[in-house]
């Protein structure tokens, strides 16, 4: 089996390598495809494979191209998690929202809204090729804003794009281990769209067990997201957020703390990727190596401002690990081998949420098989997540529209609906600025 990852020369791509070396069932994947546009990428991360797949019987071949068109033909599975601007476009989203005294995260708020504009034309254009070149490939989408992206992609791909998120497998797993029970076991009860979710209840043999977490302060405080929202805020909520509403549920906080950091996600992340590869390019050391090391460093300071701002502490060590490669390789698995699996995916509504379209993609939990992703049925939101869902929902179709007419009218609403941009004034300084640090963005007018 065949498998194209798109960002080939990305910094995640040997966790992905990495599950699949451990994968020996019959069916599996023979052949990894890597494309990049930075050749110098591409052949650094070749070199760190080729020393994970050391010593490993019949490891995953690897080959890297340049060339969209090559590295999809004859793919069975594309996996795209490209990152149109770099991590340097990254760093600039945050500071431009920043300087106007809003949100820059690459999901959320201005930042999300910025990425989105510059990454659906990218984005739209890569399925196009897939539905040409390879029509019967499946493709998983880890690009973000993830939600957004498929459903740009799901537009040319139908139901054969589906975008997966590590966040709610890391959610349901903490609260499950908190609880007492084995994650496998258990039914989560998660609805929203990607970073935008709430845990609603988790069912261990017919038992929802949520109700005895949220009662118990404790219990509650021995886990991330209880320290990072705090005991009462979750009672008052009756349900677990994703870790992404945090940005929400206490903006004004996350704001002052990403202003007074010493360097914004975004360039934390550019400048310690850039010494990774500079490193990792020496031919005296081993990139393996250097790869683990800067990997460590990344997960211990995920999201380190919000929980500095909650006093949340360091993270637990089982939050270390990472996880979107294993829920592509389960998904993978599930479709390729008719392996019925059970994951909180990003796919089109169809009739699951009312309050939305068909074609809208929502993050809910699906039946995985041969014929892919099938979102099960789960209950209406409350109110209050219903707004800020729809909220969003109604932003990123701004984005969507933006990006097919070119219209900087368009895009301009974008940013001024989103719920945490508080001016329209904002917004067009917003549109202004990233159109400035941004030549993607040159197609608005």
């Amino acid at each position: 089996m065949r498998l194209t990852i798109l960002g080939g020369g990305g910094f995640r791509v040997p966790l992905v390598y990495g599950a699949l070396l451990g994968d020996r069932a019959e069916g599996r994947v023979t052949d990894v495809v890597l494309h990049d546009l930075d050749a110098g990428r591409l052949s650094t991360v070749a070199r760190v494979l080729a020393e994970q797949a050391a010593g490993v019987p019949d490891a995953p071949a690897v080959t890297a191209t340049t060339d969209l068109d090559e590295a999809l033909r004859g793919a069975d599975f594309v996996f795209s998690a490209i990152r149109v601007g770099g991590l340097e476009g990254r760093a600039a989203d945050e500071r431009v929202a920043l300087d106007e005294g809003v949100l820059g995260q690459e999901t959320v708020g201005a930042g999300g809204v910025a990425y989105g504009l510059r990454t659906v034309p990218v984005a739209v254009d890569i399925a196009r090729r897939v539905a040409r070149i390879a029509p019967d490939a499946w493709l998983i989408n880890f690009t973000n804003p993830a939600g957004l992206v498929t459903e740009a992609m799901s537009r040319h791909l139908g139901d054969r794009v589906i975008g997966i998120c590590d966040s709610p497998v890391g959610l349901g797993r903490r609260i499950a281990r908190v609880l007492g029970a084995d994650p496998r076991e258990a039914w989560i009860d998660y609805v929203g769209l990607n970073h935008l979710g709430w845990v609603r209840g988790l069912r261990v043999a017919g038992r929802d067990e949520l109700p005895r977490l949220l009662a118990d302060p404790e219990l509650l405080g021995s886990f991330e997201e209880g320290r990072l929202f705090g005991a009462d805020w979750l009672r008052s909520l009756g349900a677990v957020p994703n870790e992404y509403l945090h940005y929400y549920y206490f903006n004004r906080e996350a704001v002052r703390s990403y202003r007074e950091a010493e360097k914004t996600r975004g360039a934390f992340l550019r400048d310690q990727q850039a010494g990774f590869y500079e490193e990792a390019r020496r031919a005296d050391g081993s990139a393996l190596a250097a790869w683990d090391r800067t990997r460590a460093e990344r997960e211990a300071t995920y999201m380190a401002e919000n929980r500095e701002t909650a006093g949340a502490g360091e993270r637990e060590a089982d939050d270390l690990s990472g996880g979107y490669e294993k829920v592509a390789l389960a998904l993978m698995r599930a479709i390729a081998r008719d392996e019925r699996a059970t994951l909180i995916l990003n796919v089109r509504n169809r009739n699951t949420l009312s309050v939305l379209d068909t074609d809208a993609v929502i993050e809910v939990p699906c039946l995985v098989d041969a014929n892919g992703a099938h979102p099960v049925a789960v209950a209406p939101l409350p109110d209050h997540a219903t707004g800020v869902v729809c909220a969003v929902k109604a932003v990123e179709r701004e984005v969507l529209a933006a990006a097919e007419s070119g219209s900087r009218a368009t895009a301009v609403k974008a940013f001024a609906l989103h719920p945490l941009v508080d001016s329209v004034n904002v917004a067009r300084r917003l549109l202004d600025g990233y159109t400035a640090a941004h030549p993607g963005l040159a197609y608005l007018v």
